[in-house]
């Protein structure tokens, strides 16, 4: 006995002489040394600073406002002269592309809005992980040779026009487009409404400005070196935005696909009706853009004005990128959204379907401009409001959804997603339709073509109507409130049943 309490004894002062550093429950996983109070409150404040450093937003200064002039040239650069390519279908149509169908022109520019949205699919992604650095340059040098190679196209050589208009200038506005509106949320918090509609002006700028030039140039200094001015343009727009486009907060450095689309937000039957309504609405949305000029050759408006249209319908697009988010924000963006749509689909049948002359086809053109804006910007506006927020970039896909965030990241999900999947396949086949239904200028042709745009937008605007009847609280609270009767009935009747079959 007296043995074994020694032998304890001196088990315990072994344990007692062992150093601070103690073993690990683990056998043999040495247990890291405990913090004293100094460094944990040391740790504790470096924290601290690095969460105050991520939650700081600029919202101004002068590397702020040049990274707004820089995204607002790029848009300017990219999406302004896709806003333009109503002037190139006229022209292609006329003289470079005589014996190809107005439906295989109106493809080559359908395939750049297509590329936009489906190269936005995983754009988002990559400038979470690794930022601006690659797709701004490599963007920028895909528009500039492409335009350069459209310069060099053949006559009746479509393949050419397909390839350097159609391919690579819309693989080059792809990249563009996503990261030029991103970055902005790494800038601006308080004032991040403004810098989108700064910076989307930049765009419809561009369908003012290149539209203008392009019929100025092409009767002085020929098709080839108008292009070719147009490119040097946005050599020097893209220059500028190589330099001034930079991130600010911390990359993740992780590229992830799998989470860049969610398909069950499908089961959600606002979203599904907003899907449909959305497909609708953008399968004509280009078809006024890509046919006024020619519409208005046919009915012989004179050039000096016919050949501004699509410059006039971008112009009113400006504000129309704005004030519906604006007014959105106050009376829901269904109330502003449907009643827009609603309002073109009358515009189309009841102006531009009778108009003869130039004063009410300028008035289409105007009014048109002013109220088809609103899709663009309101489409993400109800999809966030429907959406988790976790859900939000998978459901929507490339767009304006940094300015519907709250939080302090561009992106906490991808911006790419399956709704904006369903509006680029809707670009994509949509104006080669109203091609194939004008197979040649004439009454006959165009009554057809502006009814299919009339009639299919407005049932994009009852779609996303019954979107709004679905999604309506009192809707949703009365058919709770008689379900809950059903049940108490239910329940009601089969108490019942035994009691009668006792008596």
């Amino acid at each position: 006995m007296v043995h074994e309490e020694s032998s304890r004894r001196r088990s315990v002062e072994a344990l007692d002489a062992e150093p601070e550093t103690e073993r690990s429950t683990v056998v043999g996983t040495p247990r890291a040394p405990s913090l004293t109070g100094d460094d944990q409150q040391a740790l504790g404040d470096d924290v601290a600073t690095s969460a105050q450093e991520l939650d700081y937003v600029p919202d101004g200064g002068r590397e702020a406002w040049t990274v707004v002039l820089g995204s607002c040239l790029a848009l300017f650069a990219s999406a302004g002269l896709i806003n333009a390519y109503g002037t190139f279908q006229d022209y292609y149509e006329t003289t470079l592309l005589p014996s190809s169908s107005s439906s295989a022109i109106s493809f080559i520019g359908s395939l750049q809005v297509f590329l936009l949205y489906l190269f936005g699919t995983f754009t988002g992604r990559i400038f979470d992980a690794y930022g601006t650095r690659v797709m701004i340059p490599l963007g920028s040098f895909l528009c500039v040779f492409s335009l350069m190679m459209v310069s060099l196209c053949q006559k009746d050589q479509a393949y050419q026009v397909f390839l350097s208009h159609g391919v690579l200038f819309g693989s080059g506005i792809g990249l563009l487009f996503s990261p030029s509106l991103a970055v902005l949320g790494h800038w601006f918090r308080k004032r991040r409404a403004l810098v989108i509609g700064l910076s989307t002006g930049g765009s419809a700028s561009g369908g003012v400005v290149f539209p203008v030039l392009l019929e100025q140039l092409i009767p002085k200094v020929g098709f080839g070196w108008a292009v070719r001015i147009m490119a040097f343009i946005l050599l020097a727009c893209l220059t500028v935005s190589c330099l001034t486009i930079r991130t600010r907060l911390p990359l993740s450095g992780d590229l992830s696909l799998r989470t860049a689309v969610d398909l069950g937000g499908f089961r959600d039957p606002r979203y599904t009706l907003a899907s449909i309504g959305a497909f609708l609405l953008f399968y004509t949305f280009f078809i006024p853009y890509f046919y006024i000029q020619i519409y208005a050759d046919f009915r012989k408006v004179p050039s000096h004005t016919g050949h501004y249209l699509l410059a006039i319908l971008n112009a009113m697009n400006i504000p129309s990128r704005i004030l519906p988010g604006y007014i959105a924000d106050k009376v829901g963006p269904l109330n502003v959204f449907v009643p827009c749509a609603m309002i073109c689909a009358v515009l189309i049948l009841g102006l531009w379907l009778p108009a003869t002359n130039t004063a009410a086809i300028v008035a289409f053109a105007a009014l048109y401009g002013l109220f088809s804006g609103a899709f663009v910007s309101l489409v993400p506006t109800y999809i966030a409001s429907i959406s988790p927020r976790e859900k939000f970039g998978a459901r929507l896909g490339p767009s304006l959804l940094f300015v519907l965030r709250a939080g302090l990241r561009a992106h906490t999900d991808p911006l790419t997603g399956s709704l904006y999947m369903v509006v680029g396949v809707a670009t994509l086949v949509g104006t080669p339709t109203g091609g194939a239904l004008l197979k040649q200028s004439d009454e006959s042709h165009f009554r057809t073509l502006i009814i299919f745009c009339g009639v299919v937008t407005a049932a994009g605007a009852t779609v996303l109507g019954l979107a709004g009847v679905v999604g309506s609280k009192r809707l949703r609270g009365a058919l709770l409130r008689r379900g809950m009767r059903r049940r108490a009935s239910d329940t009601e009747v089969v108490e019942k049943a035994p009691m009668e079959s006792r008596c």
